[in-house]
C-alpha cells in the first residue's frame, strides 16, 4: 500500500480508503469485521463514514434489515477498530438534512452529532471530521467557528467540507484566516470517476493552488468502472441509494475501459482508481467495497502506476462529456 499526506496536515493516509455507507446491509454488520480487518492487513488505514450511514432507508435493500432494525455504521466501524483505533486516521461527517428537519451545520448540531459519533465509534476523538453538505441557513461563520472550539477540546484534530463547491471552500480558508481559526479545512471529499469529473472544472485548481487534497467517492461509479458484471446485479450504482441506474452512455464507456484494461494486462478496477489517483490533488480514493474480494481487488490498484500514454487513453474516454 502507498500513501499520501493530507493536505498541509502531515497525516499520510493509505490512497486507499475504505468507505463504510453500506455497512450493516452489504457488507452485514457481522461480515463487516472480516472487511476493516482485511483492510488492516492490506496497509489501508483510512476510513470514512458519517451519522447516517447504514442506518437510514437510502440504503434499504430486499434482504437487509429495515434501517430501524440497523446499526449505525459509526457502531460497526467502531466495534470493528477495537484495539486498533490508533493504527488508523477515522473520517466521519454530519449536516445531512434528508431525514433530519433540525440537521444541518448549526453549532446545536455539529456539538450533538459529534458527541454521538465520539460515543458510536468508541473513541475519544475524530481525526478528519466533514461539513457533509452545505446548509443555507446557516452562516459558515459559525460552523467554522465550532469546529474551532471542538479542535482546542482535542475531540477533533481536523476539519474539511464535503459536497460543497469550489467557492465555498475557498470562501472558509478566507473565514479562518481572517478569524485566526486552527479550523480551515483541509481537504475535500466530492464525488469523482472518470464518468464524473465535474471536480475538475475549478475544484481541482482550488485545492491545488491552496495545497488541500481531494478526497473523491464514488470513485468507480456504482461500480460500473470496477467491472461490467455489476450489470447484472439488482442493486448497483445509484440503485444502492434510491437512484436511477445507468444510461447507455456510461455502459459504452466502461465496456472501452474494460477493453483497454485487458490489452493493458490490468483489471479494470485497477486502471479506474490508478487513473483517478494520478489526478491532481487526489490524496485517497473511498471505495465502498461490499466484500473482502472486492476490496482486495481494489487495494492493488495502489500499486498500479499508469503511464502518461495509458492516462491519456483513459481521459479521452470522456473528455468529450458534459460535466
Amino acid at each position: 500500500m502507498k500513501y499520501s499526506v493530507l493536505g498541509p496536515t502531515g497525516v499520510r493516509v493509505s490512497r486507499v480508503c475504505v468507505g463504510t455507507a453500506t455497512f450493516g446491509v452489504a457488507p452485514s454488520s457481522q461480515d463487516a469485521d472480516g472487511v476493516v480487518g482485511a483492510a488492516l492487513d492490506l496497509g489501508i488505514n483510512f476510513f470514512d463514514t458519517a451519522d447516517v450511514y447504514g442506518s437510514t432507508p437510502t440504503f434499504d435493500r430486499p434482504g437487509a434489515p429495515p434501517a430501524a432494525e440497523r446499526e449505525p455504521a459509526e457502531e460497526i466501524l467502531g466495534r470493528a477498530l477495537a484495539g486498533r483505533r490508533d493504527e488508523v486516521v477515522l473520517a466521519t461527517k454530519s449536516g445531512e438534512r434528508r431525514f433530519d428537519p433540525d440537521a444541518g451545520l448549526s453549532r446545536r448540531y455539529v456539538i450533538r452529532q459529534v458527541e454521538q459519533s465520539l460515543r458510536r465509534l468508541r473513541t475519544d476523538r475524530i481525526d478528519l471530521y466533514y461539513a457533509h453538505f452545505p446548509d443555507p441557513t446557516t452562516p459558515l461563520e459559525q460552523t467554522l467557528a465550532v469546529y474551532d472550539d471542538l479542535i482546542r477540546q482535542g475531540k477533533l484534530r481536523s476539519v474539511a467540507l464535503s459536497n460543497h463547491p469550489a467557492w465555498q471552500l475557498v470562501e472558509a480558508l478566507w473565514i479562518a484566516d481572517d478569524r485566526r481559526l486552527v479550523s480551515a479545512p483541509v481537504c475535500a471529499q466530492v464525488p469523482y470517476s472518470l464518468l464524473n469529473r465535474s471536480a475538475e472544472d475549478e475544484l481541482a485548481a482550488a485545492c491545488v493552488r491552496f495545497g488541500l487534497s481531494i478526497v473523491p467517492y464514488a470513485p468507480l461509479h456504482g461500480g460500473l468502472l470496477a467491472d461490467l458484471a455489476v450489470l447484472d446485479r439488482p442493486f448497483a450504482g445509484d440503485k444502492r441509494y434510491g437512484g436511477p441506474g445507468f444510461s447507455d452512455g456510461e455502459i459504452a464507456v466502461a465496456r472501452e475501459l474494460d477493453r483497454l484494461a485487458r490489452e493493458w494486462g490490468l483489471e479494470m478496477p485497477q486502471v479506474s482508481l490508478a487513473w483517478l489517483l494520478s489526478r491532481p490533488a487526489v490524496a485517497s480514493v473511498i471505495v465502498g467495497a461490499e466484500t473482502v474480494d472486492e476490496l482486495r481487488a481494489n487495494a492493488s490498484a495502489a500499486d498500479v502506476e499508469l503511464t502518461t500514454e495509458q492516462r491519456d487513453a483513459v481521459s479521452a474516454l470522456t473528455a468529450a462529456l458534459p460535466r
